[in-house]
């Protein structure tokens, strides 16, 4: 069986060219991808497991949990695409309807999980309920009262744990 560990090319003028360990070389990012599903890695990771959000900072990748293949990917995927069908914004603003003061996101995590039964890691529910709270902070139901965990590049790639939020209160006229 041939290995297959795809990295960036560096020197490259444009930067986006890439080789594979088994020889081949890969003209840009897509070219990539494909080659990487076709021996079963990651598409997102390109096989590593590892992913760089910001520069400098790197994680385990999360579209493939970290395994750098491909199986794994489309598990969680689907998971995802599940978790979007079960786990529903009217469902996240009934939880926070009856919250006092303020929360975390993993306490309303925590209360959707329990609400549906879920064993922990059945589905994606803290990135789910993570994306549904900041869709009802931009409608303005809710707003963040957390400052940033770590600062990756300035004050523009920052990087929350687990983000406080508190509901908005009407103005009284």
């Amino acid at each position: 069986m041939t290995d297959h560990t795809i990295t960036p090319r560096t020197g490259t003028l444009l930067g986006d060219g890439y080789d594979c360990t088994c020889g081949t070389l890969l003209a840009d990012r897509v070219n990539a991808e494909l080659h990487a599903s076709e021996h079963q890695l990651c598409t997102s990771c390109l096989g590593s497991a590892v992913e760089e959000p910001a520069a400098g900072f790197t994680r385990a990748c999360t579209a493939c949990a970290g395994t750098g293949r491909r199986r794994e990917q489309i598990t969680w995927q689907l998971a995802h695409a599940e978790a979007a069908e079960v786990i529903t914004l009217p469902m996240v603003r009934g939880v926070v309807s009856g919250w006092e003061g303020p929360f975390h996101l993993s306490q309303i995590a925590d209360a959707i999980r329990d609400g549906l039964a879920l064993p922990a890691g059945r589905l994606p529910v803290g990135p789910r309920v993570r994306d549904l709270l900041l869709r009802m902070q931009q409608s303005g139901e809710i707003h963040m009262i957390s400052a940033p965990d770590e600062l990756l590049d300035g004050t523009d790639v920052v990087l929350y744990r687990d983000p406080q939020w508190q509901r908005t209160r009407p103005l009284a006229l």
